[in-house]
């Protein structure tokens, strides 16, 4: 039970569910790629925007997992489109296999939801041999993004449709280093802090959406990008907290968001007509809110931008 029923302007709260803020959209026509899809409110936007008529592309890194999630909503809802391929946010190889693949099926890209992500590990390099948390949140959707840009191009284009970027990111974009983002200590861990290290990786999410939104305005493409936060809810995000994951899991009912209602606010940017026409933006409860001082640093988001690019080598 979510106990907060405020309604903000676009008419929902943060009690509202994934179902409540799609009620009535027809999505049909439309293909979406959701990553970290196989678990918690990556499931739910799954079978949300699949009951809306969304085709949607499970990104997953457990296939397994992933098809077993398929097969459960396919049970519910036998008309759904949904297929499911392998895509690892810490490993960049991976990361362009997945777009080659994705390109080479010329299935078309009218929604992309960064949704996957990690929570406050102990220090870990990547496979790239960057900061885990870093590199999966951010750096990892980061480059999935540039490469599919081409295609929701295309797509915008030819279905006359705008598309919509979402990155997922959190409330805790608020508790950072004192720098916001350490470019020059990114791999640093005598300074590791894991909450920090999230916190920093959260608020890469909505400076890349910032950013993103800024060029493709100039380019005059008809595709938006937002960042969101799900709010407080448990999912297996906090596996490597043990107790506080146990405290979470005993009172949680009383005071987080269920997973319905973490759904709610990526499927509303990413589906409702309210939204159309909204860019670089920071959405909470399904409507739109304010994020840090550093979130709204224009010059940090043309920097992160710029650092991005050469950590994964692309133009």
């Amino acid at each position: 039970m979510w106990i907060f029923g405020w309604k903000g302007p676009s008419g929902f709260s943060a009690s509202s569910t994934a179902e409540e803020v799609t009620q009535g959209i027809d999505g049909t026509g439309l293909t979406a790629i959701v990553t970290g899809a196989s678990s918690g409110i990556g499931v739910e936007t799954t079978r949300v925007l699949a009951s809306r008529g969304v085709h949607v592309v499970m990104a997953v890194r457990n296939v397994v997992a992933g098809r077993n999630v398929k097969e459960a909503i396919l049970k519910e809802l036998p008309g759904a489109t949904i297929d499911v391929m392998e895509l690892d946010l810490s490993s960049m190889a991976s990361v362009r296999k997945f777009a080659s693949e994705y390109q080479s099926s010329s299935l078309p890209l009218n929604l992309l939801i960064n949704n996957a992500g990690v929570m406050a590990t102990p220090f870990m390099l990547s496979h790239d041999n960057i900061e885990l948390q870093f590199a999966t949140n951010h750096l990892g959707h980061f480059l999935l993004t540039n490469l599919l840009l081409e295609t929701m191009k295309n797509t915008a284009r030819e279905s006359n449709r705008e598309g919509r970027i979402v990155n997922l990111s959190s409330e805790g974009h608020r508790f950072v280093y004192r720098e916001g983002i350490r470019f020059d200590k990114i791999n640093d861990e005598s300074g590791y802090f894991s909450w920090f290290a999230y916190g920093q990786s959260k608020l890469s999410n909505i400076l890349h959406a910032k950013e993103l939104a800024r060029r493709l305005k100039e380019e005059g493409v008809e595709i938006t990008a937002n960042s969101v936060h799900p709010g407080a809810i448990m999912t297996n995000l906090m596996r490597h907290h043990g107790f506080i994951n146990s405290i979470g899991h005993m009172v949680g009912k009383y005071f987080l968001k269920n997973i319905p209602q973490g759904a709610a606010t990526t499927c509303y940017v990413a589906l409702h007509p309210q939204v159309k026409g909204v860019s670089g933006e920071y959405f909470m409860d399904s409507n739109i809110g304010n994020p840090s001082s550093k979130a709204k640093d224009a010059d940090l988001a043309k920097r992160l931008w710029d650092f991005s690019l050469t950590l994964t080598n692309t133009k």
